[in-house]
C-alpha cells in the first residue's frame, strides 16, 4: 500500500478541512490549514450533567480498580491495513530544568539558554524547531506516554533507541538509563524496540581507562545488551532471531575485531545486525545487512541503496525522514553538515514514505522521532502540528485521524496542568486506559469533563 504524493497531500486537505468546518473559534492555527491543532473541545453543547454523570460513572470502577476486579488492559491493539512494520528511531537523551534540574546539552548546545523567553512564551533551544509541547526531558513518564500513544495512534510498531553504550562516560550513563525508563511503558502499549549502538563510544570507554582495549569495550557493551535487553519478550525480532543495529561502524573497522565482539554470543545464537549502508564489509559475515539513512543526495540515496543491496537477499530497512537541517554550526557544536532537505510542507516525508522500493524492505525506519538538533523529527511541532503524523497514519493505514491525536496531547497538557492532584489523576489514568481501549470518544469526555469541573481559568 503506497500512495502517490499528490494524492496524499491531497486526502490530508480533505481531512483538514472536515475538521476545520467543526473546530471551536480557540483552536490553535499552528500553520495553516493543514497543520491545524485540534482540541477536545468542540461546538457541541455537552450539559454539565451529562459530564458529571461520566466521572460519576468513572469513580464507581475505583473500589473495583483497588480490589483487582477491574485490571487494566496490557498492550494497545491497533489495526493496520498497510502491513509493513515501522520503527521510530529515537533519541533518548534531552534533560529539562523542571524534571531533572538542568537543561540538557542537547536543548543548549554550545550557546543557546532555555531559560531565556520570548514574547511568545518560547523557550530558547537548539534546534530550528520547536516541539510542539516545549522542550522536555526523556526521563519524565509523561512524556513517555504522551510519545508512545502518538506513536500507537500513527500505526508506529516500536523504536529504535540511540544506545551510547554501558560506560559512565560523558552522558552515555544518562543516555541509557533514559533507554531503561521506557521500558514500562514500551511493555504497557505493546511495542517492541531495539538498540542502535554507537561504536564509536568504545574508543571513548577506552580512553577512559574502562577497558583494556577499544575492543574489549565494545564486548562489555555487547554483553550488557544480551543480558539486559535480549532477554526482553518484545525485542524486535526478525526471523526469530533478536535485531539490532550499528551506527556505522566508524571506528571499529575489522573484520576481526567484530569476530571478537561477537564472541559474547553463543554459537548460532548471534543476532541479526545492520550496519549502515555500505559499511557491511567493515563488519564481515557478523554482519545480516545494511539499513538506509539520510543523506545529502536524498532519493538518489534511496536509488543507490535499493538497486544495490536488495540483490544480495540480507535484511533490508527502508528509511523515511521529514527534512534535514542541522543546527550543530549555529548552536556552536561546529560545522557538521554543509547540506540540508527540505521539508517541502510534507512533501519530502511523502517522497520518502512512497519510494517505490519500499515494497521489497523487510521493515521500514523513521528517521528521527526527535532529533531535533539535526531537524529530522516526526514529533509534533510548532511549525508542522500534526502534519508528518497525519500523513504517516495514511501511510500505516489506521483508523485513527489528527482529532485522536489531539486527545494524546491533551492528556499530556492535563498530567502537567493537574500534577498532584490525586482526583484528578484517577480521571487522566482512565482517560489514558480508555485511548489504549480505542475509545477515543470517551477519552474525549473525560478529559472535557476534568477541563469543564477542575480548571480554575
Amino acid at each position: 500500500m503506497f500512495y502517490n504524493k499528490k494524492v496524499i497531500l491531497i486526502l490530508a486537505g480533505v481531512f483538514f478541512l472536515i475538521f476545520e468546518s467543526c473546530e471551536k473559534e480557540e483552536t490553535e492555527d499552528i500553520k495553516d490549514s493543514k497543520q491545524e491543532v485540534f482540541s477536545t473541545e468542540t461546538t457541541e453543547i455537552i450539559s454539565d450533567s451529562i459530564l458529571r454523570a461520566v466521572l460519576e460513572e468513572e469513580d464507581s470502577y475505583k473500589e473495583a480498580i483497588l480490589a483487582g476486579r477491574v485490571v487494566d488492559i496490557s498492550g494497545m491493539d491497533v489495526v493496520k491495513s498497510n502491513p509493513k512494520k515501522v520503527y521510530a528511531h529515537y533519541m533518548p537523551w534531552f534533560q529539562s530544568l523542571d524534571f531533572d534540574g538542568y537543561w540538557g546539552q542537547h536543548w543548549t548546545m554550545a550557546n543557546k539558554n532555555p531559560n531565556n523567553i520570548d514574547a511568545n512564551g518560547k523557550r530558547e533551544i537548539a534546534s530550528y524547531y520547536y516541539p510542539i509541547i516545549g522542550p522536555y526531558s526523556t526521563n519524565d513518564p509523561d512524556l513517555q506516554e504522551y510519545h508512545f500513544l502518538m506513536m500507537k495512534l500513527s500505526g508506529i510498531d516500536g523504536v529504535i533507541f540511540d544506545w551510547y553504550g554501558s560506560k559512565n562516560v560523558y552522558d552515555y550513563e544518562l543516555i541509557k538509563q533514559s533507554t531503561e525508563s521506557f521500558m514500562n511503558k514500551i511493555d504497557d502499549l505493546g511495542m517492541e524496540f531495539s538498540i542502535m549502538y554507537e561504536d564509536r563510544v568504545a574508543q571513548d570507554i577506552y580512553n577512559a581507562g574502562l577497558a583494556s582495549s577499544v575492543v574489549d569495550a565494545a564486548m562489555m557493551d555487547f554483553n550488557y545488551i544480551k543480558n539486559t535487553y535480549f532477554n526482553k519478550s518484545n525485542f524486535l525480532k526478525h526471523n526469530s532471531k533478536e535485531l539490532m543495529f550499528v551506527f556505522g561502524p566508524g571506528t571499529i573497522t575489522t573484520t576481526t575485531e567484530w569476530d571478537s565482539i561477537f564472541s559474547v554470543f553463543p554459537p548460532n545464537q548471534e543476532p541479526y545486525f545492520l550496519t549502515l549502508w555500505a559499511a557491511q564489509n567493515r563488519v564481515g559475515n557478523s554482519a545480516s545487512g545494511e539499513f538506509l539513512w539520510v543523506a545529502g543526495d536524498h532519493l538518489l540515496a534511496h536509488e543507490y541503496y535499493y538497486d544495490t543491496y536488495l540483490t544480495n537477499n540480507l535484511v533490508t530497512v527502508g528509511s523515511s525522514y521529514p527534512g534535514f537541517n542541522s543546527f550543530y554550526e549555529e548552536g556552536g557544536w561546529g560545522l557538521h553538515h554543509t547540506w540540508n532537505i527540505n521539508h517541502a510542507d510534507g512533501d519530502t516525508f511523502v517522497e520518502t514514505l512512497n519510494y517505490t522500493h519500499h515494497e521489497a524492505a523487510d521493515f521500514i525506519q523513521l528517521v528521527t522521532w526527535n532529533d531535533f538538533g539535526e531537524g529530522t523529527m516526526l514529533e509534533p511541532t510548532e511549525e508542522y502540528g500534526f502534519l508528518n503524523l497525519q500523513l504517516l497514519q495514511e501511510y500505516t493505514g489506521v483508523s485513527y485521524v489528527p482529532e485522536d491525536l489531539q486527545v494524546a496531547l491533551d492528556l499530556y497538557t492535563a498530567r502537567k496542568e493537574f500534577k498532584g492532584n490525586a482526583i484528578v489523576e484517577y480521571y487522566l489514568n482512565r482517560t489514558y486506559s480508555k485511548i489504549k481501549q480505542s475509545n477515543l470518544e470517551r477519552a474525549r469526555l473525560i478529559l472535557r469533563a476534568v477541563n469543564r469541573f477542575y480548571n480554575p481559568k
